[in-house]
């Protein structure tokens, strides 16, 4: 079943498929979120208060959602590559062209790796 996740703030009302979500970055106070088609959206909040929306919204979903590091979270459905000695976090999906190349500390992404292990 599809689940939706609404996104607000003054000037702007998203509101989008939870997999169609391929990551969230931060900036400082300001959040970017990342579909997997190629667009974008940016909200005047920071990323803990986007955690607290998906985990509001979403409930039990929402765990498809991985914070990496402290400015990134991602959806963990869409993961591909990870290569601890370039830095690099790559998402993708099959079903489409896109694809991100994160980059991210290689501390974060040690932690990221042991986490999917663990749930194969």
């Amino acid at each position: 079943m599809i689940e939706y996740l609404i996104i607000s703030n003054n000037a702007l009302l998203v509101r989008v498929a939870n997999n169609d979500i391929a990551y969230i970055s931060s900036d400082g106070s300001y959040t970017t979120m990342k579909l997997i088609n190629g667009e974008d959206y940016t909200f005047s909040f920071n990323l803990s208060s986007f955690e607290r929306i998906i985990e509001q919204q979403l409930k039990n979903s929402a765990k498809m959602f991985i914070r990496v590091g402290r400015g990134l979270l991602i959806n963990s459905n869409f993961i591909y590559v990870i290569n601890i000695n370039k830095q690099e976090l790559i998402l993708a999906n099959t079903s489409s062209p896109v694809k991100y190349t994160l980059h991210v500390s290689k501390e974060a992404l040690r932690g990221l790796k042991s986490l999917i292990e663990k749930t194969i």
